[in-house]
């Protein structure tokens, strides 16, 4: 997690967590949570902000959409709006779709960001987010991908004390993680209903193999994929 600010996967950990909270609390009828759920929407507006902000607004697109998604749903929990009114805007949905495409090719013309940092934190909602790290430190990072992808290039980082660690959250998403030919990777990944592959051609038998790893790859991924390459 970088220094000096929350980690996007302790902001939706926490999300997820306050949600199924409210569900426990609503399904053994523990607590009426009827009047707190209406606010539910708000939490995924502050996580589509958060995005935006850490992303450097480089990730637009996804969090763009679940902001207004999400805006759309709690003024029609508050009341503000009516069926009606979703009913005769919906073909924004397809507008907003179609600009995200554009967007999306021009992000795959343009240069991969790059950036000096011993750590990173990327997200991808409904959209994707790349970045290319350059650290003679590298320490680790986290990546979340939800509903949407993540493309992370460490080829020019140097693990000072090794392992580094990159923990994953991917959920209907997928994960890509470029690295080094010559480094160990221990895959530490639950995978449900997803998989993990490492996608490097396999090294020559006369090159000495490590003992010990300099990326440890941990955390969750499902409905999804996660590709070493």
């Amino acid at each position: 997690m970088p220094r000096g600010g929350v980690s996007t996967q302790v902001l939706t950990g926490a999300v997820i967590v306050i949600v199924g909270t409210l569900l426990l609390l609503s399904t053994t009828g523990v607590y009426d949570v009827g009047n707190v759920w209406r606010y539910v929407p708000a939490l995924f507006i502050l996580l589509g902000v958060w995005a935006l902000y850490r992303s450097g607004f480089r990730n637009v697109t996804g969090p763009v959409i679940l902001i207004l998604i999400a805006g759309t749903v709690q003024l029609l929990a508050l009341g503000l709006i009516t069926g009606a009114v979703i009913a005769s805007w919906w073909p924004a949905l397809i507008v907003l779709f179609g600009l995200s495409v554009i967007f999306g090719h021009w992000r795959r013309t343009r240069r991969v960001p790059s950036v000096t940092t011993d750590d990173f934190d990327l997200i991808g909602i409904f959209g994707g987010s790349d970045q290319r790290v350059a650290s003679t430190s590298f320490r680790g990072g986290t990546a979340t991908a939800l509903f949407g992808g993540v493309e992370v290039d460490l080829r020019d980082v140097e693990v000072a004390d090794p392992p580094a660690v990159v923990t994953a959250t991917v959920l209907f998403g997928g994960l890509e993680i470029e690295v080094p030919d010559e480094w160990l990777v221990d895959i530490d990944i639950l995978p449900i209903f997803g998989a993990v592959e490492d996608e490097r051609p396999r090294r020559p038998p006369d090159v000495e193999m490590k003992t010990e790893p300099d990326l440890i790859l941990t955390g969750f991924v499902s409905f999804g994929g996660i590709s070493i390459k």
